[in-house]
């Protein structure tokens, strides 16, 4: 097969972050070479001796426009030096699978086709992230070399004759010219590694018998119509004896059924709505690539994120592969709620994080939740509720503001971090009703990483008031449309109160929206999401 390089021109906008590349689908098809330039700069970034004979891992959560792209990717890897690819069969893989087989080959990175919780279909989005050797998120230095390249590049190379059958596993070769080696495809099976390194974490024998012995509970899993309906029916149902109506929503659809796979309260509806009678004892839905998920007990009882790692923590010794290795650490991202911070301390963690794959891993989260009712034999509520009676509760929530100007968010921003970073801004006080509120410490987050010393810069404004209370801004960088802020909002109680969060945290949200002017300088009256 011939090799081909033709000439293009760059494009300003293929800034990728850490979770790569997103843009609305017809971004990618209808402007001339958009798709190709931006894999060429992943090759590129790679330097030649690396990637020369490699392997790379390749998969997506099969939204639409997901197979045209692999077979890009794999007529670009052949021309650039790649000896072989490992895909998964029709191109479907989850985020934390694709970890897994990075790690499991030794392969020099991934491919993730993936827009994660964001809409597909052809109005929808996609989105292109490449994960590095380790099995993780590219570095920001890794992905500020992508988009330099990606803006100075004038050619790509491909095999335009190339051409995978995804739908056979197995292995396929092509003789390329110039090329001794031929160029080697293997479609995997995308759930059996996976799994292999799920039994040898969790203790399946007795999740076995938690959800299909003499005294199991029931459970209900909405998949979403995501990547990880294959993992949920092959896992939990057909290995672990779940009946096959626990699981909805398993077949991956290219629309995802014409809903957003996002497992939100708002969103995962035919979850929530089956929870509510009290038939199923534990709930959870994925999102669209598998790295996120939700937690709800009996009669739809929610379990923020913040709690549900929490929660994880405290009972890490649950899971068999703890009590072989001990506990390196935990972890969890800045806006998070610090309910985390309490149990590392208790443990004399700070952070770091497990180690069995480098990403997110929801359906690895679902397992620990089952382990921990499995070893306690509660109740997800009464668990809950006895993890806040030892630690006291976090009041967490989150506003989402989406679709917004973004020279409006970026302006409101750049005035925000000026006037909380002046030395005059702490010590201030903000009252609400009968609440007086002092501001301890303000600052554009950055982190240091414990491992390689790289430093992740402005990673989100914070007001750390004297009582523990945060306030934290953040400008994301997963939509597509416009600028969406976010503003996160954590309050600690050491007695533990049943009140409502959104309540609770009333005064600190009237303040947070106060210092910021969001609503006149977006002209938001109010969030698009409450999580």
């Amino acid at each position: 097969m011939s090799v081909v390089t033709v000439p293009t021109a760059p494009y300003p906008d293929q800034r990728p972050s850490s979770s790569g590349l997103r843009k609305k689908v017809y971004v990618f098809q209808s402007k001339k070479n958009y798709l190709h330039n931006f894999i060429q700069s992943i090759f590129s970034s790679i330097d030649l001796p690396d990637r020369q004979g490699a392997t790379m891992v390749v998969g997506g959560d099969g939204r639409f426009f997901n197979r045209p792209v692999i077979e890009v990717i794999a007529q670009m890897a052949a021309a650039n030096g790649i000896g072989r690819l490992v895909i998964g069969h029709h191109g479907i893989m989850s985020t934390p699978a694709i970890s897994c087989l990075i790690r499991k080959h030794k392969a020099i990175g991934g491919i993730v086709l993936t827009a994660s919780h964001n809409p597909g279909g052809p109005d929808g989005v996609f989105g292109i992230k490449f994960n590095t050797a380790n099995g993780g998120p590219a570095t920001e230095a890794v992905t500020n070399k992508i988009f330099q390249i990606s803006r100075t590049i004038e050619e790509c190379a491909f095999c335009p004759g190339l051409r995978v059958d995804l739908k056979s596993l197995g292995k396929q070769a092509f003789d390329l010219e110039n090329k001794f080696k031929p160029f080697t495809v293997e479609i995997v099976d995308p759930v059996e590694s996976y799994a292999n390194l799920l039994r040898n974490i969790f203790d399946f024998a007795a999740l076995k018998e938690l959800l299909s012995g003499q005294n199991h509970i029931s459970i209900r899993l909405d998949a979403m119509h995501g990547v990880v309906g294959p993992y949920v029916k092959r896992i939990l149902c057909e290995e672990l004896g779940c009946p096959a109506n626990s699981a909805i929503n398993c077949v991956p659809l290219e629309d995802f059924g014409g809903q957003q796979p996002d497992p939100h309260l708002m969103y995962a509806t035919d979850l929530v709505d089956s929870m509510t009678d009290g038939q199923y004892d534990f709930g959870a839905a994925f999102d669209g690539d598998g790295d996120r998920n939700m937690i709800l007990g009996k009669r739809g009882f929610f379990v923020t994120p913040s709690d549900s790692v929490a929660v994880i923590a405290d009972n890490i010794f649950c899971i068999p592969y703890f009590q072989r290795t001990g506990v390196r650490g935990f972890a969890r991202s800045m806006p998070t709620s610090t309910a985390l911070d309490r149990n590392a301390l208790s443990v004399n963690f700070l952070q770091s994080s497990g180690d069995h794959i480098r990403e997110k891993d929801g359906l690895w989260a679902v397992l620990a939740w089952l382990s921990i009712l499995s070893t306690r034999r509660q109740s997800v509520e009464d668990v809950l509720k006895d993890h806040w009676l030892k630690y006291g509760r976090n009041y967490f929530t989150r506003y989402d503001y989406e679709n917004v100007d973004i020279d409006a968010a970026c302006d409101m921003m750049e005035d925000l971090e000026i006037l909380i970073t002046d030395k005059s801004f702490v010590k201030q006080r903000f009252a609400v009703e009968d609440k007086i509120f002092q501001v301890e410490k303000a600052d554009n987050f950055e982190y240091t990483d414990p491992v390689d010393s790289t430093i992740s810069r402005s990673q989100g404004l914070r007001i750390i008031f004297s009582d523990g209370s945060r306030i934290i801004y953040r400008l994301s960088g997963t939509g597509t449309d416009g600028a969406t802020v976010r503003i996160y909002i954590d309050s600690f109680e050491k007695e533990l109160i049943f009140e409502d969060t959104q309540v609770m945290l009333a005064p600190l949200a009237t303040i947070a929206l106060k210092i910021s002017q969001l609503h006149h300088r977006t002209g938001r009256r109010g969030p698009s999401v409450i999580t």
